[in-house]
């Protein structure tokens, strides 16, 4: 049966990411955040990324250091992170973007558990979303330590 599920999430009232961003709706691929009027002048901190990004700037003016490439982008511009890209901006005056990015970042970010949990939770979201059926997956994680807490 196909997945029928519709969600709406409103700018206004989106929570807020760790990075400053909007997070808007989310699916169970792919998902949408919205950047408003991030400062110029701001660095951002060079990174990578196990998620492809895709982006659309609304208004202002950015840099995007991508793997010794530069883009420079402006109202109208659209572009791609790949997944795995080294990756920075540099923010040149206020700008809006929306951005999307596959899989779900909001699915990605868990670097506030610690690392043999974060990659045990991974690995979970991971195998139900490739449709992996609850028992064979507590089977084959049954090993695990953060396994044995989470089914006691």
């Amino acid at each position: 049966m196909p997945d029928t599920t519709i969600k709406k999430v409103e700018a206004g009232t989106s929570p807020r990411g760790e990075m400053g961003q909007r997070s808007l709706v989310a699916g169970k691929r792919v998902s949408m955040r919205l950047w408003i009027d991030e400062p110029g002048g701001k660095l951002k901190e060079p990174t990578r990324r196990d998620y492809e990004t895709v982006g659309y700037a609304i208004s202002g003016n950015a840099r995007l250091d991508l793997e010794g490439q530069t883009l420079n982008l402006k109202a109208g511009d659209s572009w791609l992170v790949p997944a795995g890209a080294m990756h920075q901006y540099t923010i040149i005056e206020p700008f809006t973007a929306v951005e999307a990015t596959a899989p779900p970042a909001e699915g990605h970010n868990f670097e506030c558990l610690p690392e043999g949990v974060r990659d045990w939770f991974e690995d979970f979201l991971a195998a139900k979303f490739a449709g992996v059926p609850f028992e064979a997956f507590k089977e084959e994680m049954e090993g695990r330590e953060q396994t044995a807490a989470f089914f006691a």
